[in-house]
């Protein structure tokens, strides 16, 4: 078992990494820190975009274009609690997986009606949850993608704090492996549960989780939060300049491991470093390390050329979504969305900063930003690819959790790629991005049929790539209500309100 803690060190300490042996680009296509620390970089961070976040006497606004689309949000099932993801297991069998924070994974069946019997469930052993507000839980889950053939799925969750961790931190989030009961389809033996990595987490909040296998390259990706807390600061965080931009560690990241040939590295028995991984040959670098510069990637998803969208939620003033490629960094704390940041001053952000990290490498800039005006956090999101919504195929539909702890209409956007943007030939690595790989989407706000005051939590899709949205009527996972629902994004006008 692989087991991952952090290394809290000083800027000094990172700042030494510019000295490892080597340059130019590694056999696995990842940048030398050496070369990044002495080249002048492009400027990718979009800062000054007429997409970009608009700031102004202490608040942030999104600009939006003023086409916009009608949709409906169909009911599929109701009676969850919080549900925060949906997913097809890629078998063909037409079932729908809804993981529910709370701790179960429920199964909606072809005819539309939920199975009584959980499909999965770790409530005992999961951390206590706060029902009036908590960011842990069972945060989602990943099938394999020969998931037909071998039964595996594998689950991101929060356990209460394991004994080798740190003293006075929160909990521990375990990346675990199951299989199905052989005998059952619709039910995984629990008792089957291989544990890939334990990461410790200083605060409850920031867990990342949303896990996911790359149709391109069959890795299983991983996002992960900054620890908690505010402005990557504080118990647990690296003095000076955050666990974001400290590559010693893993928070703040988006790790890439392979989990199907274990014997390629010794980072544990039940999972393999992808040697392509653009850290693999920095003895300093975690080798899981795929990404790094995220403050809270709560969600991440990839669209059909496998490229990875991620979403993630700011400070106090910007939201964003980043296009993700091999050894980027994605500016936190440096930065906020396009926004310079200011640690002091959350509410301020300074006039200038640097385009470049502690090394010298280029910020990679998020191609949507939004502010605060449209709700609290974003929740991403998926690239729109089925049949029933054509004037959203190829935008990345996303939205807002609530303007507040107060039920709101569901916000829904959609956000539109640059003209000639082409998906299959998007860079793989950061040493080859482009200010114009990265430009801007424009967003465009979704006309919802009202759907009475919910909080959105989260988005899915099914087997013909068709979309869904997860809703709760409370603020947090408390189980003695039912208030969360699932519904299907249909044609504007096309939905019928639940029946009571």
């Amino acid at each position: 078992m692989a087991r991952i803690t952090a290394i809290l060190v000083s800027a000094l300490v990172l700042l030494a990494l510019a000295g490892v042996a080597g340059a130019g680009v590694h056999p696995g296509g990842g940048t030398d820190l050496t070369e990044n620390a002495t080249v002048p970089a492009a400027d990718l961070t979009n800062a000054g975009s007429p997409y970009a976040a608009e700031y102004q006497n202490g608040t942030s606004t999104t600009p939006l274009a003023g086409e916009t689309f009608n949709v409906s949000l169909e009911p599929v099932v109701e009676g969850l609690v919080a549900p925060l993801m949906l997913t097809d297991a890629g078998d063909d069998s037409g079932r729908l997986f809804v993981v529910d924070q709370v701790g179960t994974v429920s199964i909606i069946a072809p005819n539309g009606t939920l199975v009584e019997e959980p499909f999965l469930d770790v409530r005992d052993r999961m951390a206590d949850l706060n029902p009036t507000f908590d960011e842990r839980g069972l945060l989602s889950i990943a099938f394999h993608p020969e998931f037909g053939e071998n039964g595996r799925v594998f689950v991101f969750y929060t356990a209460p704090l394991r004994e080798e961790a740190p003293d006075g931190w929160d909990s521990t989030n375990c990346l675990s492996a199951f299989r199905v009961d052989p005998t059952n389809p619709d039910r995984v033996n629990m008792t089957s549960e291989e544990i890939l990595i334990e990461i410790d987490k200083p605060q409850p909040t920031h867990n990342g989780g949303s896990i996911g296998f790359n149709p391109r390259d069959g890795y299983l990706y991983v996002p992960l939060g900054d620890g908690g807390g505010a402005g990557d600061s504080g118990t647990g965080h690296t003095p000076e300049i955050g666990n974001a931009q400290d590559l010693t560690n893993i928070y703040g990241s988006v790790l890439r491991i392979d989990v199907e040939n274990a014997t390629r590295t010794a980072a544990g028995t039940l999972y393999g470093i992808p040697s392509d991984n653009p850290f693999v040959e920095n003895t300093s670098v975690p080798p899981e390390v795929y990404a790094y510069g995220f403050r809270n990637p709560a969600f991440i998803s990839f669209d059909d050329a496998g490229n990875l969208f991620v979403a993630d939620a700011g400070q106090n003033l910007f939201e964003e979504v980043s296009l993700v490629v091999s050894g980027g960094n994605y500016g936190w704390r440096l930065r906020e969305g396009t926004h310079c940041f200011d640690l002091f001053d959350f509410q301020t952000p300074p006039m200038a900063c640097e385009a470049v990290g502690h090394l010298g490498e280029p910020l990679v800039g998020p191609i949507i930003e939004g502010g605060r005006d449209l709700g609290d956090v974003i929740v991403g999101g998926r690239v729109y690819n089925g049949t029933a919504l054509p004037e959203l195929s190829g935008r990345y539909v996303f939205g807002y959790w609530s303007d507040g702890f107060i039920p709101g209409d569901v916000i829904l956007l959609a956000a539109t790629p640059p003209p000639g943007w082409n998906a299959s030939a998007f860079p793989d690595s950061a040493a080859n991005l482009t200010a114009g790989d990265v430009a801007m989407w424009s967003v465009q706000r979704l006309n919802v049929t009202p759907t009475g005051e919910a909080f959105l939590l989260g988005f899915g899709e099914d087997e013909e790539s068709e979309l869904y949205v997860l809703t709760t009527g409370v603020a947090g996972p408390d189980p003695s209500t039912a208030t969360g629902r699932v519904w299907k994004v249909v044609p504007g006008n096309a939905a019928a309100p639940f029946r009571a």
